[in-house]
C-alpha cells in the first residue's frame, strides 16, 4: 500500500512512521509537513512546505496525492492557551482541507486521524478542544470519496527513543516512564504506546477494524497487544 503522513515530526507521527518503514505491506509512505524528519530510507519522500495552515500552500500538488492507499493524520496542536479560533483552524479547517484534497485525488483513500480520548461527539460541550475535535470526527465521518477512523488514544507512552514536543508531556514521562509498562498491564484501556498506534493504523489501512472510532482498548487490540 501507498501511505501519505501528516505530522511525522510529532510524537505519534514519528511512532507511525517508523511502523510504516518497518512493515512489508508499506510500499512507499509520502510525509508531507514543515520540517524534515531527518530519516532516510528507500521507502520514504518528502514534501516541505513553509505554512501548512494554508492549504493554498499545497497548491499544484494534486498529481501528487493520486493513488495513496491511505493518510495518516498526525498533526495537531495542544489546545493549552489557545483561542477557540485559532485551534479550530489547526484542528478543524487544516484537517477538513486536506482531508477533502485527498477525496478528490485519491477516492475510497483510508482516513486515519488522531483525535484523543474524551473527544465530545455531540459538538456541544463546554470543553472546547473536545467539542472541536468531536466536530472534526463529525465532518470526517461524513466526507464522501474517504474511509474515515478515528483514533482516539489517552496515555501514549514513546517508545524506541520518541519523545514529546510538548514539555509538559516530556516532564510526565519521565517522572512515570518505569511504571508505564506496568500501568499499561493494569489498565490496557487507558494506555498506548506510539508502536501500537503505528501498528493499528497500518492495521486500519488493511481493513481489519471492526468500527469507526477507536478508543484505545481497540487500538490496542488491532495492534496485538
Amino acid at each position: 500500500m501507498k501511505v501519505i503522513l501528516f505530522g511525522a515530526t510529532g510524537m505519534v507521527g514519528r511512532g507511525v512512521l517508523r511502523e510504516c518503514l518497518r512493515d512489508e505491506a508499506v510500499e512507499s509512505v509520502l510525509v508531507i509537513g514543515r520540517t524534515t524528519v531527518g530519516v532516510t530510507h528507500p521507502k520514504l519522500r518528502e514534501i516541505l512546505r513553509a505554512d501548512l495552515n494554508d492549504l493554498s500552500d499545497l497548491d499544484g500538488l494534486e498529481g501528487e496525492l493520486s493513488g495513496y492507499d491511505a493518510c495518516f493524520f498526525c498533526l495537531g496542536v495542544s489546545a493549552a492557551g489557545m483561542k477557540e479560533a485559532a485551534y479550530r483552524k489547526v484542528t478543524y479547517d487544516l484537517t477538513l482541507s486536506v482531508a477533502r484534497a485527498l477525496a478528490a485525488s485519491s477516492p475510497g483513500l483510508t482516513f486515519c486521524y488522531v483525535s484523543g480520548q474524551g473527544t465530545d461527539s455531540s459538538a456541544r460541550g463546554r470543553v472546547m478542544w473536545a467539542r472541536v475535535k468531536g466536530e472534526t470526527e463529525n465532518a470526517l465521518l461524513a466526507l464522501d470519496g474517504v474511509d474515515a477512523y478515528m483514533f482516539r488514544p489517552g496515555l501514549i507512552q514513546p517508545l524506541h527513543g520518541i519523545t514529546s514536543k510538548t514539555r509538559a508531556y516530556r516532564v510526565i514521562y519521565a517522572a512515570t516512564g518505569r511504571l508505564l509498562p506496568l500501568l499499561r498491564k493494569l489498565a490496557p484501556r487507558r494506555i498506548t504506546t506510539t508502536e501500537q498506534v503505528g501498528l493499528a493504523m497500518v492495521a486500519v489501512a488493511r481493513g481489519e477494524s471492526e468500527g469507526r472510532v477507536l478508543e484505545t482498548e481497540g487500538i490496542n487490540r488491532l495492534a496485538g497487544a
